[in-house]
């Protein structure tokens, strides 16, 4: 296994310098990831990059089944639900161990979940945990006997076996986190099908199977992640046989891998949302009509039909299509209408000052970033709106998104690819998301209406009636434009024709377990 991995680690170093000889070793993949991950502690993570490596390493109770957004057992291998919808009585797989060796069982989900949601215990201070509002619901988690843990909710939460499933609900060894404190993103350990092996910052993430992996042993010795963030690199290093998988592929290369009998080419619709998310607190988006004015100026079809080549299609509001049963098919995008977008700024007063634009080199779900930033900047001063792009590396970019535009900048572009409805505008619409209070409402929107359609939402049990509560925030949020509503895209992916197994999820993930790369 050493010279294995040591085979690896030379792949993941490559330069582009020799492409034509760059071949990757057998039985390793080599994954060509579209940033360096944040952290490998999937309590912290937030970005879907970070999760299509974590996701290989660590399980949660439960998962996505295969093609689906719908929960399937994992280390829970059963579980039942109280008829109020307030108890969760979790039955946990038997011989399971943490890649350490320390012993999964009910004490350890408890040890998870105290540690993000109780500010009493030891090892709080080992994050901050972003995404526990997943968990907001959950009241108490109690160890009925070594192998069944009870989670009590304070209230109905209709989306809490989607949220266990979601990345933030993968657990870790508590043997780890008390080992290594505030630093064990960087020493992880689950039970998954993986196991970490070296994290070289800015060059590679490697992960060697697992021998003992409940669910099968994964037929790949190791994969290799490797953060390539620039598009047109990525692109090269595939065609010059340096990476097994690239994801996210630029529009414009997607063809040539099509028409090439050496590469598979794969897409997946699922639940993507590109935004720009407009500073409604200070500057000249506090005012309703100059976000309905912007929305009119950016001409949403060119970026998806010119940029993307039709590799999304129009967003219409904050809930995508993929979620077929809870979307407002009655909601139409914003025309692109620059007279009207005038308009609009004439009737509101626009005194024509500059606004500062916070755009990403490249991050999950991006899309093409920085052509679209320039796209919506020649749109924008087309009807009479100077724009100051502010262009930072993807991690960077969050970090000065996400604690909030206030005094800072007018608008910021992001995307958003969620595993429910309630999440994305439960984290990112709500009053009390606002970024000092934990969530991601970095534009600071408020609406007392839409606050309470997504708290009776996500504790109504019946569909129907949770479809209705979310159409109805999806009107008012279209009208109000907090943010300007862009593209749903369809992710993309491309792998040598070698490579067996391989699918792309609605989740976003990436599952490896079960891909294969014949000699």
């Amino acid at each position: 296994m050493k010279r294995l991995l040591a085979a690896a680690f030379a792949a993941a170093t490559l330069m582009f310098s020799a492409p034509a000889f760059a071949q990757t070793p057998p039985n390793v993949l080599i994954v060509g990831q579209i940033a360096e991950p944040k952290s490998l502690d999937p309590a912290v993570d937030t970005a879907v990059n970070d999760f299509r490596i974590l996701v290989n390493m660590y399980d949660g109770l439960v998962r996505y089944k295969d093609g689906t957004l719908e929960v399937e057992p994992a280390l829970a291998k059963s579980w039942d639900i109280s008829e109020d919808g307030k108890t969760y009585t979790f039955k946990l797989r038997e011989g399971v161990e943490f890649h350490d060796g320390s012993p999964f069982n009910a004490e350890a989900v408890k040890f998870n979940f105290d540690r993000m949601l109780n500010e009493d215990s030891e090892y709080h201070d080992t994050g901050p945990f972003p995404l526990s509002f997943f968990f907001s619901a959950v009241d108490t988690v109690e160890v009925v006997d070594d192998m069944t843990v009870k989670f009590t909710l304070n209230e109905p939460y209709a989306p809490f076996l989607s949220n266990l499933a979601y990345p933030t609900g993968l657990i870790v060894s508590p043997a780890a986190v008390k080992e290594y404190g505030q630093d064990y993103g960087r020493h992880p350990s689950g039970t998954g099908a993986y196991k970490f092996e070296e994290w070289d910052p800015n060059s590679r993430v490697v992960v060697s199977r697992n021998e003992d992996y409940w669910d099968g042993v994964p037929d790949l010795e190791a994969v290799v992640f490797r953060p390539v963030t620039d598009a047109n690199t990525r692109v090269a290093e595939m065609m010059s046989g340096g990476l097994d998988v690239m994801v996210e592929v630029p529009p414009d290369s997607l063809s040539q891998f099509a028409d090439d009998p050496n590469y598979t080419v794969y897409e997946q619709a699922g639940p993507h949302v590109w935004f720009l998310i407009l500073n409604t607190k200070d500057g000249v988006f506090a005012d309703k009509t100059i976000r309905q004015a912007v929305n009119y100026a950016i001409n949403k079809e060119a970026i998806v039909n010119d940029i993307l080549q039709g590799t999304a299609d129009v967003a219409a509001g904050p809930t995508p299509p993929a979620f077929a049963w809870a979307h407002d098919d009655s909601l139409s995008p914003y025309p692109y209408d620059p007279e009207k977008a005038k308009q609009l700024l004439d009737e509101a007063g626009y005194d024509g000052s500059e606004l500062t634009f916070y755009v990403t080199e490249g991050g999950s779900g991006m899309l093409e970033p920085q052509a679209m930033a320039t796209q919506i900047q020649a749109d924008l001063e087309a009807v009479g709106v100077p724009v100051k792009i502010e262009t930072y590396e993807w991690n960077t970019f969050l970090g000065k998104v996400n604690p909030g535009l206030e005094g800072k900048a007018d608008m910021a572009e992001m995307a958003w690819m969620t595993n429910d409805p309630d999440t994305l505008p439960f984290l990112a619409l709500r009053t009390d998301a606002f970024p000092e209070k934990g969530g991601f409402n970095s534009g600071y929107y408020s609406n007392p209406e839409v606050d309470t359609l997504l708290e009776e939402a996500r504790t109504a049990t019946d569909q129907a009636k949770r479809a209705e509560l979310y159409k109805q925030m999806q009107a008012i949020v279209h009208d109000d434009a907090p943010w300007v509503f862009v593209a749903n895209w369809k992710q993309n992916a491309v792998t040598k024709a070698s490579v067996e197994n391989f699918k792309l999820q609605p989740s976003f993930f990436l599952q490896l377990q079960d891909v294969a790369k014949p000699n």
